[in-house]
């Protein structure tokens, strides 16, 4: 990962802070994980499978890198998915994010990812600086319903945690890396 991205907000979800800080920090650990279980990797590994999964470090990548702008950007934001996913055919290949990983070079699927995450903290800035995680957001569902900032942040977190998991036994296999949490200097 960049210098940009580790001198981000990396800290721990305060020990008893507002309920905004508590979800953006647990999101915080969530990404600070999600990065040191898959930085430094070249191509190999990214594509790395785990049997019988297809899943890689490098669709991960891809995919949160997705999430994150439909979290963040459309649905927080109500504003359009930025390339390169304004340009895919997502009825034609609605899982196009994992299985198009395999073709970038690590240093773009890095970036890629890295640049979702500087828009999502952006727009997450936005939508706090109020304080109240109770703010509606501009997404509304089928339904009618439009959803709290509370409840994006933790439907983010939940998606990260599950991806962290599957990036913990992926990477394991590749290097033998374990753990938790980051090293304190990560």
């Amino acid at each position: 990962m960049t210098d940009d991205t580790r001198s981000a907000v990396w800290w721990e979800p305060p020990v008893a802070g507002t309920e905004l800080d508590t979800l953006i920090g647990s999101l915080e650990r969530q990404r600070r994980t999600f990065a040191w279980k898959s930085e430094g990797l070249d191509a190999a590994a990214l594509g790395q499978r785990l049997a019988p999964s297809a899943l890689t470090l490098g669709g991960l990548l891809k995919h949160l890198a997705l999430v994150e702008d439909q979290y963040f950007t459309v649905r927080l934001l109500g504003e359009k998915l930025p390339a390169p996913w304004d340009a895919v055919d997502w009825d034609a290949e609605p899982d196009w994010e994992w299985g198009s990983a395999a073709a970038d070079s690590p240093e773009e699927l890095y970036g890629l990812w890295e640049a979702a995450v500087a828009r999502s903290r952006a727009a997450i800035r936005r939508a706090a600086a109020d304080g109240d995680a109770g703010a509606l957001i501009a997404y509304t569902s089928r339904s009618g319903a439009r959803p709290s900032l509370r409840r994006l942040l933790a439907d983010m977190i939940e998606e990260y945690a599950r991806h962290v998991g599957q990036a913990d036994l992926i990477r394991e296999s590749i290097d033998g890396r374990v753990g938790e949490d980051p090293p304190a200097d990560f």
